[in-house]
This record gives structure tokens, C-alpha cells and sequence, in this order.
């Protein structure tokens, strides 16, 4: 069976296979729909290549509200589809394809004393429960006032009658995409990411593969392929006008979310508060609360989307309004801003935009998947594989991926029955073995193997010490992480769960990928200094009172992926003051 390591030799290898072979699939996009598209294709018997011209999960797929959820919001829409399709994936989830990532989490909705209200949102979430089936969560209950304020506390009250408890699933989106790719590639899917699609290679009319250039080293290859599958994310539109353009336009929104240490906010679960338009969630997070989202048109860098100060604003007034200890803007530890790529529909807003997905065919060999949302991503790619193959000329298996658990669920429930004996082996706290058995699963040997060889990877990282340094070893070395800002922003979530962004981190994690990425002195100060402007121009850009003023500060830092020739040339870099 091929290895589902993702280290810097595998990387040179899935390039030099991309140079040699015809695939019978190409995928351009490393988000979760690409990964996932790659996983489902791979384990039907096709030959797979992916394409990712950044990290993977680097854009939608690690700014998102962090759950699997049936989408209780759609039951207003009458997306009664979605909503039943979207609670069937999320059982998958927790029961079967990543337990170790998926786990339960509650989340209560305030009643207000309207009669209607009541009955409106009791009925609700009776029948969100009753689409979701055959239980993988508990149930939803009526709290009552007392309840609510003996578990909500820092709740404000006044205005309520009670509320009603119900349960989605959390999880960390980025660590779920990488461990689907990890899993793509186990299947033998060959993946690498800063890798840049370039142009189309066409025969006639037809699509027969793709030109792309390696972001780190400046070679370019031409990928053969059969089919190609654009997976791309709000990038969509860009990417189909080089065949001139394509039947889905995808539009892009904004969400931007808060992260606040979780002794600011004193209730027992998660929040669901209505606004003028929308939902907002305040959403447990390991010690952490995140806060979100805003829902806006965002038409500026499609690569760096940024937070504005009205964004960060809004979204503390409106939880504000709701809590008896109101936040402030030093409360804040963290914020990040995704895009969501909706299919264009007739609403203005964007909130109403339709959440299901297409499949076209902008161009002979060439297939696009657009919309949808994170939890479905496993019937998108489904669907897009099913598309391609029609145009295979021979028989292609059905999609087997509902049976293919990913990389660290198998074992996974023995390894946590055991894990009192297990830590105490490992000379790992409970705490620290448990914390990696919920981030790894049974992939944790892959961990305790590394840190037997060097016993200095079993300390706390500096800067960072609910991290293990083996963490960072592990995402460069098994885990596709080319640069620092893979490790801060993705890998782990450093970047958004300390005050100070990750800065005192930064440098010993820098550490720690030097030697197997082969970095020089030179090459390890590049990347620190690359880390603390991006830190800097977020940080103005949240300062900035609208999103071109916001966008403009953010694009104050230049990507870590500009290529070799601007790196040679000494992209304008400007250190934070020591």
C-alpha cells in the first residue's frame, strides 16, 4: 500500500511523477472538496494527481466556523435536502470516518417570551433532529429559565423564557482537509502543494492536462491527464477564463471570526444569537471561544481576504448585546477571515445564496465542482468523480469513500480506551497524550516514534506550550508544511490562540523545521520575517475602518509563496521592531 506520508522527498517524488506519467485525473484546488475529490478517485482505481498552488485547506477550508453541522439555518430556507444530506455526512463523521476529529457539541438558542417564537424554534429543531435520523448525537431538550441561568451565567436573561439545546459536531477544519489528503495519497493519489496551474495544455479544443510551476524551486511541468477536475474555490471564475469562462460563476463572502480565551465568556456551551439577517455563534474551542461570522460580498485579494474594523466591531456588538460582561477589543485573541463560494443566484444578499453544489463542463476534458459547504464536501466530490467518469470510456467503480476511514480513525476507539496506560508509557501528562490522540488519533505512533529517536520533541513548544514540538516535526516531515506560516496558521492554530499572534513562537518552530527542510541560517530568518509582517499588516488591517482600506494594509506583506525569482530578487520585507 502506498505511504500516506506527505514529507519534503515524497513532494520531490509526486513531481516527478506529475513530469513522467498520464493521470487519469488531474485536480487543481488542495481545499476540501479537492482532497476529498482526489481521495474519492483514488479509491475507485484511477490514477490521481492534485495541485495545490498554496498549502492545503490555505483558503476556505481553514477559515470556516469549525463544524460538521445538518445546517439548521437551511430549514428556514426549505432546504430540506440539504439539510437531510448534510446530517447524513456529519453521522458519517463522528461515527465512522474521522471520530478522532469529529466529536459532539452542544449549542443553546435563547427563547424569547413570544409565544410564536417558541413554537417556531421548537418545531425547528424537532424536525432538524428527525431529518438527522439514527442518532450519532445527542438529542435536542428544553432548558428551562432556570437552566439556562444556572448554566448560563454570563448570559443575559432578561428577555428569555428558556432555551433549546441542540448538538452539531466540531472539528478542526484544516487538520480534517490535510488528513484527506494523507488519505488521497494512501490510496496513491500523488498531491503536492505551491504548485501553481498555470495555463491548460490543449489538444484541439480539448483539455489534456495542465502547465504549473513549483513555487519553491521554479521548475515547470506539463501534467497529462485524461480529465481535469477544477476543485477552486471562490478562484473559479479566474482559473475557467483561460478556456473562456464557464457556465457556474461563483461569488465570494466574507466571514470573519473572533477568538477570545474562554474565561471571558462564562456559560456552558455554545450560543446561537439572532441578528438582523443572519445567525451568530459563539462556538467552544478547546480553551477558547471563536466567535462568528459575518456574511458580506468581498470582491478584493481573493488569496488574503482581511478583517476590518467594522467587521471585528459588528460582530463584538452583537454579542455584546447578549452578555452580561460585555467583551472588548482586548479580549481578542485571534481573528481570521474566510470566503465562502456561493453560486450566483437572484438574492442581493448573500446570506440567501444557495449552499448546494454544481458540477459543468466549461471545456471539453475539463470539469468544474462550485458551492456547496465544508460537511458535504465528500458528495461533491462524488459527484464530480461520477462526471469524469462518463467521460473515461470504461468502467469505473461507484464511490467507496462512506467505507474509507481516514488516516489515524482506524484503532482509533482502542487507542482511547487505553490511553491512561499508553501516556504513562510514553512519559507524555494524560493530558498531553490526549490532547495529540484528538488531533492524530492512532496516527499518534507516528508521533511517540519520532519523539523516542529525540526526547527533546516531547517538550512543550516555547512560545506555545499547550503544542508539543514533536507537532511541528510531525507537519513537516508527514504532513506537507513547506513554510512557518503552514505550521502557526494551519498545521497547528498558534496563530489565532495567543495574544500575541504566534510571535513567540515563531522562531523556536522555525527551529524545529530547519533541518528537515534542509533551511540555511539565511532561509530560517526569511521565513521569521515573513511570519511577523504577515502578523503586522493583519493586525492594521483590523485597525482599518472598511474592507479596501483593511485589504490594502493586509497586502502590506508579501506572500511567503512569491516564487524563486522574487525571492532572489529580495521581496521588500520589513521586520516588527525587536
Amino acid at each position: 500500500m502506498p505511504s500516506s506520508q506527505l514529507g519534503p522527498r515524497e513532494r520531490v517524488a509526486a513531481l516527478q511523477r506529475m513530469a513522467d506519467e498520464r493521470f487519469d485525473v488531474l485536480v487543481i484546488g488542495g481545499g476540501v472538496t479537492g482532497c476529498g475529490t482526489a481521495l474519492d478517485a483514488a479509491s475507485r482505481g484511477l490514477s490521481v494527481a492534485l495541485v495545490e498552488q498554496r498549502d492545503f485547506a490555505s483558503g476556505t477550508s481553514s477559515r470556516s466556523s469549525k463544524l460538521f453541522h445538518g445546517g439548521l439555518r437551511y430549514l428556514e430556507q426549505f432546504e430540506f435536502g440539504l439539510v437531510r444530506e448534510a446530517a447524513r455526512e456529519r453521522k458519517l463523521m463522528v461515527d465512522t470516518l474521522c471520530p478522532h476529529l469529529a466529536r459532539p457539541v452542544s449549542f443553546a438558542i435563547p427563547l424569547e417570551k413570544s409565544r410564536w417564537q417558541r413554537f417556531y424554534l421548537s418545531a425547528g429543531t424537532l424536525l432538524y433532529d428527525w431529518i438527522g435520523g439514527r442518532r450519532s448525537l445527542p438529542r435536542r431538550r428544553r432548558l428551562s429559565l432556570a437552566d439556562l441561568q444556572r448554566r448560563y451565567p454570563g448570559l443575559r436573561t432578561t428577555h428569555y423564557s428558556g432555551a433549546i439545546e441542540y448538538f452539531d459536531a466540531q472539528m478542526d477544519d484544516a487538520r480534517h482537509t490535510l488528513t484527506l489528503a494523507r488519505t488521497a495519497a494512501r490510496s496513491g493519489a500523488c498531491l503536492a502543494s505551491s504548485v501553481r496551474q498555470t495555463d491548460f495544455l490543449k489538444q484541439g479544443s480539448r483539455v489534456i492536462g495542465a502547465r504549473v510551476q513549483c513555487l519553491e524551486s521554479g521548475r515547470e511541468i506539463e501534467v497529462q491527464a485524461r480529465q481535469v477536475i477544477l476543485a477552486t474555490g471562490v478562484w473559479t471564475d479566474r482559473v475557467q477564463s483561460q478556456v473562456g469562462g464557464g457556465d457556474l460563476r461563483v461569488r465570494a463572502s466574507k466571514g470573519v471570526h473572533l477568538v477570545v480565551p474562554r474565561d471571558r465568556i462564562d456559560i456552558d456551551g455554545g450560543l446561537v444569537l439572532r441578528t438582523a439577517t443572519s445567525v451568530l455563534f459563539v462556538i467552544p474551542w478547546k480553551q477558547h471561544w471563536i466567535i462568528g461570522t459575518t456574511d458580506t460580498d468581498w470582491n478584493l485579494d481573493l488569496a488574503h481576504p482581511a478583517a476590518s474594523r467594522r467587521d471585528v466591531d459588528y460582530l463584538l456588538e452583537v454579542v455584546n448585546q447578549a452578555l452580561v460582561h460585555p467583551l472588548v477589543h482586548d479580549d481578542i485573541q485571534g481573528v481570521y477571515a474566510g470566503l465562502r463560494p456561493l453560486l450566483y443566484g437572484e438574492s442581493d444578499a448573500t446570506s440567501q445564496l444557495s449552499r448546494e453544489h454544481a458540477v459543468s463542463e466549461p471545456a471539453a476534458g475539463l470539469l468544474t465542482i462550485a458551492g456547496g459547504k465544508y460537511t458535504t464536501y465528500r458528495v461533491m466530490a462524488r459527484d464530480a468523480v461520477d462526471a469524469v467518469a462518463r467521460h473515461l470510456g470504461r468502467e469505473i467503480p461507484a464511490s467507496c469513500t462512506e467505507r474509507v476511514p481516514l488516516v489515524g480513525a482506524e484503532g482509533w476507539h482502542a487507542a482511547w480506551n487505553s490511553r491512561v496506560a499508553a501516556a504513562r508509557k510514553a512519559g507524555l501528562s494524560l493530558a498531553s497524550f490526549e490532547h495529540l490522540l484528538l488531533r492524530y488519533g492512532s496516527a499518534i505512533d507516528e508521533l511517540l516514534e519520532a519523539m523516542a529517536e529525540d526526547p527533546l520533541l516531547g517538550e512543550p513548544l516555547e512560545g506555545a506550550p499547550e503544542y508539543l514540538r514533536v507537532e511541528i516535526h510531525q507537519a513537516v516531515t508527514r504532513e506537507a508544511a513547506l513554510h512557518l506560516d503552514d505550521v502557526l496558521t494551519r498545521r497547528t492554530r498558534i496563530s489565532v490562540e495567543t495574544f500575541d499572534r504566534g510571535l513567540a513562537a515563531a522562531r523556536p518552530a522555525a527551529a524545529i523545521m530547519a533541518h528537515p527542510l534542509g533551511w540555511s541560517a539565511e532561509d530560517l530568518e526569511r521565513e521569521i520575517v515573513h511570519y511577523e509582517a504577515r502578523v503586522q499588516a493583519e493586525r492594521e488591517s483590523q485597525g482599518q475602518p472598511d474592507d479596501h482600506t483593511a485589504d490594502a494594509a493586509r497586502m502590506g506583506a508579501p506572500d511567503v509563496r512569491t516564487g524563486p525569482s522574487q525571492r532572489a530578487r529580495g521581496a521588500k520585507v520589513v521586520p516588527l521592531p525587536r
